[in-house]
């Protein structure tokens, strides 16, 4: 009878549910490597160029224009992407802090992609960066051109961000120091806070959720993943410093893993009175506050 039947006729619709998969996987490779190679092509000429202007422009032009020539760089980058549908993007809540100047914009970091996505917003964020991108060939040449902070040496950081927050630039500091290796993110580190502390500028919480592992910690460049991407902002509470630097970095290291482990949009922990509190109160400026070496 199993062969008199013969085999299983192939149906219609599978053979062409199959065609339509591989043709979705080739449009992606496509779309993935394509883009890569544009971003690697447009970095590098934008590199080139604003090394140049570093070279030929006084400070206080260079400055400004470079910082809005990454945010245009990323805002175009990240719309010719989503117009491909394999990337999704919601960062709207960060509209609200376009017109802040005395903030400090803590996110956690799970990427890459995040300096991006938050420069696309806010084109006056100075950055708080790796030291080892300002001479990076693809990204050095902006990076310098904005003037974006290096995070070694600690102490050099720590001033810098104090002066650019003192002159009225929101600064963007990720409180984890690196992308994230732990689930849901690593331990904070410092020096957010005592900028904070010296500054009496409050700490915006932004949370970054992410549906991908796409180019954090380990992730080699190169490797294509599961489309679509999905990157979506959320804002936080805003907090100042007003007691202990290293009991207020406990307390917002806690929030932050209540409210990126809990239902999106529901955690709305808050941090202790003892050294925090609401961002509308006055900067406290009790004795205890962490002091500086003199510059």
């Amino acid at each position: 009878m199993r062969h008199f039947f013969g085999p299983p006729q192939r149906r219609p619709d599978h053979d062409a549910s199959r065609l339509i998969c591989w043709f979705k996987r080739l449009y992606e490779a496509l779309v993935f490597y394509g883009g890569l190679a544009l971003f690697v092509g447009l970095a590098l000429l934008w590199s080139l160029l604003a090394a140049l202007m570093c070279v030929i422009l006084p400070r206080r032009v260079r400055m400004p224009l470079g910082r809005l020539g990454v945010a245009v760089f990323c805002h175009w980058f990240l719309l010719a992407l989503r117009a491909t549908a394999i990337i999704q993007i919601d960062l709207e809540a960060l509209d609200a802090l376009r017109d802040e100047r005395h903030l400090i914009i803590a996110p956690n970091h799970p990427s890459l992609l995040d300096v991006m996505l938050i420069a696309s917003r806010l084109p006056r964020v100075v950055c708080i960066i790796k030291s080892e991108l300002r001479d990076h060939p693809l990204l050095g040449g902006g990076a310098r051109l904005a003037d974006y902070i290096c995070n070694r040496p600690s102490l050099a950081m720590v001033r810098a961000g104090i002066a650019s927050l003192r002159a009225g630039h929101p600064l963007l500091i990720f409180p984890e120091g690196t992308r994230t290796e732990e689930t849901p993110m690593n331990r904070f580190r410092g020096g957010f806070a005592l900028i904070a502390k010296e500054t009496g500028a409050p700490v915006q919480t932004v949370f970054i959720e992410t549906n991908s592992p796409f180019l954090g910690k380990g992730w080699p460049l190169f490797r294509k993943p599961a489309f679509p991407l999905i990157y979506r902002a959320r804002l936080g509470e805003r907090f100042h410093v007003c007691g202990d630097v290293k009991s207020f970095v406990g307390e917002l290291e806690a929030y932050y893993r209540h409210a990126l482990t809990a239902e999106p949009g529901v955690a709305q922990a808050k941090l202790g009175p003892a050294s925090t509190m609401p961002a509308g109160a006055p900067a406290s400026t009790s004795a205890s506050s962490p002091t500086l070496p003199a510059s």
